[in-house]
C-alpha cells in the first residue's frame, strides 16, 4: 500500500472547500476552516430543486455507494438501493453522498494536510461528533442550493446522522429514514470501539498518531479493529450459515496458530483488505463521534424534546437479529417520535442477517421503502 494519503486530488468526483469566511464552530468549541468535503452525485437536480436525496454513510463507508469503489475497485456500498428503476431510482430523484468531516476520501480529516504546518494532521485534528459531521453536510447542501431535501437517508452511523438532521434542521428535509440505527451509543458499542481504538494505538507503527510523517502505517492493529467490529456486523446464525466449523483448505486440524477455520480466514481479509483504503487515525476519529452521540441528552435527557414540533415524515427501520442496534432502540425513536404526534411510520424486517441487513438484498425494506416514498410524494405535492 501507498504511504500517500488519499486526498481530493487522487480521487474522483466532486470536491468543494467550505467554512472560509466563517469557519465551522465544533461543538468542542474549536472553529474550524478551511475544510474540503468530497461528494458524488446520480441523477439530475430538477428545475425546482425539489428532488433531492441526502444519503449519509456508515462508519467504514463513503462517498461511492453506487459506483465502483477507486480504490479497491469493488461495487458501491448501496448499489442495490441507488441506480435507475431502484428504490433511491436516480432517473427520479438528485442522490448526494459526501464523504464525512473527519474522514479518508477526500473530505478533510486527520490524514489531511494542516495548512499551519503543511503536514497531516494526525492528532492535532479536533474532535469531532456527528452534529460536527452534519453541519458540515448542512453547508454541502447550501452551496448547492438546495433550500429543502426530499428526503435524508442513511444506515448505522448514518442513522444518527439522519436523526440529527431531522432534530437540528427539520425545516430542511420532507422525510427521514433512519435505518438501523440509534438515538445514542450504547455502553456494549462504546466498549466494541474503545478495543479497536486500543489495537490501533498498541501497533508500535500508530507512532502516536503521526505514523504517516514516520513513513510508517499502524496495518496490524486497524486490521484487528475492523475484524473485531466485523464480527458485531453479523449475527450468529449468518456467521453459522456461512462459515459453521468449516476448516479452509484443510482436512484436519493443524493444531498451530493458523487460519484453521474458514471464518478465521474471512475474518484476516476482511482487516487486510480495509487497511488499502482506511485511514488508521480516522477510525479513532469516527468512532469517537458515534460514542459521543446521545440525542437525548442534549435536551434535558428527554428524546422526545429533541423532535418537538416536527414536521418531518419519519420511516424508522430495525432488523430483528440486529445486536449491534437492536430494535429497542429504533422503537424508542418511535415512541419518542410519537410522544410529539410526529408523523411516523415503523418496520422491524424479519431476517437473520444481523446488522448489515441494509446493505444486503432485503425485499421487504426495499418495497416499504418505495411505498413510503410515494406515500411522501404524495403528501409534499412535490409531482416528483
Amino acid at each position: 500500500m501507498s504511504l500517500k494519503p488519499i486526498s481530493k486530488e487522487n480521487l474522483p468526483g466532486h470536491h468543494v472547500e467550505l467554512g472560509i469566511a466563517q469557519p465551522l464552530r465544533l461543538d468542542s468549541g474549536e472553529n474550524f476552516g478551511p475544510f474540503n468535503i468530497s461528494y458524488q452525485t446520480y441523477g439530475k437536480l430538477n428545475e425546482g430543486k425539489t428532488n433531492s436525496i441526502l444519503v449519509c454513510h456508515a462508519l467504514t463507508g463513503d462517498q461511492f455507494p453506487a459506483e465502483k469503489h477507486p480504490i479497491t475497485q469493488k461495487n458501491g456500498w448501496w448499489e442495490l438501493m441507488i441506480g435507475p428503476g431502484k428504490v433511491l431510482d436516480t432517473d427520479r430523484y438528485f442522490i448526494i453522498c459526501s464523504n464525512v468531516l473527519g474522514g479518508c476520501m477526500g473530505t478533510t480529516g486527520p490524514s489531511s494536510l494542516n495548512p499551519k504546518t503543511k503536514k497531516p494532521f494526525g492528532l492535532e485534528f479536533p474532535v469531532i461528533t456527528i452534529g460536527d459531521m452534519v453541519r458540515a453536510q448542512k453547508l454541502l447542501i447550501d452551496h448547492l442550493g438546495i433550500e429543502k431535501l426530499f428526503s435524508v437517508i442513511g444506515g448505522s452511523m448514518g442513522a444518527m446522522q439522519v436523526l440529527e438532521w431531522a432534530s437540528k434542521y427539520g425545516d430542511r428535509l420532507h422525510t427521514a429514514v433512519p435505518i438501523a440505527g440509534a438515538p445514542r451509543h450504547s455502553a456494549q458499542n462504546i466498549a466494541f470501539h474503545e478495543v479497536g481504538r486500543q489495537a490501533i494505538m498498541a501497533d508500535p507503527e500508530w507512532c502516536q498518531g503521526d505514523y504517516i510523517n514516520e513513513n510508517k502505517r499502524p496495518r496490524r492493529g486497524l486490521a484487528v479493529a475492523r475484524m473485531e467490529a466485523h464480527i458485531t456486523y453479523l449475527s450468529e446464525p449468518a456467521l453459522h450459515r456461512k462459515f459453521g466449523r468449516r476448516l479452509q483448505e484443510r482436512d484436519q486440524i493443524s493444531y498451530g496458530f493458523d487460519a484453521d477455520f474458514e471464518v478465521e480466514s474471512y475474518l484476516r481479509h476482511q482487516g487486510s483488505s480495509f487497511v488499502e483504503r482506511f485511514d488508521a487515525n480516522s477510525y479513532l476519529y469516527i468512532t469517537r463521534a458515534m460514542d459521543y452521540f446521545d440525542l437525548a441528552a442534549e435536551h434535558e435527557g428527554v428524546l422526545a424534546n429533541a423532535f418537538r414540533n416536527t414536521k418531518v415524515r419519519y420511516f424508522i427501520v430495525s432488523f430483528s437479529s440486529d445486536w449491534l442496534y437492536p430494535t429497542i432502540e429504533s422503537r424508542a425513536v418511535v415512541h419518542a417520535l410519537n410522544a410529539v404526534a410526529a408523523n411516523v411510520s415503523f418496520l422491524e424486517v424479519q431476517t437473520d442477517k444481523g446488522h448489515d441487513a441494509f446493505l444486503l438484498d432485503e425485499p421487504v425494506l426495499h418495497e416499504t421503502l418505495s411505498g413510503f416514498l410515494e406515500g411522501a410524494i404524495r403528501h409534499s405535492g412535490l409531482g416528483l
